[in-house]
């Protein structure tokens, strides 16, 4: 199996950060196998889902809804409403596995592979990209 980590820089918003063509490059020429991506973070997730057609806004605003950015949360510190972030990956966990046909990522015609990331107050990410050889 090869792995490597990669940074990503998500800002002080929330975020739905496209991967997808760092995961094609990643893939490009391996082969037959699994990409895996995890977020070795409490606060992330990764999601595949269409992007640029409204629908990374949409699962904002669905997560909004969710998990909404007030003081209910036990979880209390840094910005408010920041508990919910450390529930947010239940709802979008940190880790997909995709598919991968000889070096290509075997996505449906309107998938994208995104980091989603409801914490503002961590700027910084980190993503570890895996290769499994089939």
């Amino acid at each position: 199996m090869h792995s490597e980590t990669r940074p990503y820089r998500t800002g002080d918003r929330e975020v739905v950060l496209d991967l997808t063509r760092d995961c094609a490059a990643y893939v490009e020429g391996r082969g037959d196998g699994l990409l895996h991506l995890f977020v070795p973070h409490a606060t992330a997730g990764i999601a595949i889902i269409e992007t640029g057609a409204g629908s990374d806004d949409d699962l904002l605003s669905a997560l909004g809804d969710l998990l909404p950015a007030d003081d209910r949360w036990e979880h209390a510190h840094g910005s408010r409403g920041h508990g919910r972030s450390h529930v947010m990956p239940a709802l979008v966990p940190p880790y997909a596995t995709v598919p991968v046909l000889a070096g290509r990522l075997a996505l449906g015609t309107w998938q994208s592979i995104c980091l989603v990331d409801l914490n503002v107050d961590n700027a910084e990410r980190t993503v570890r990209f895996s290769f499994l050889a089939g």
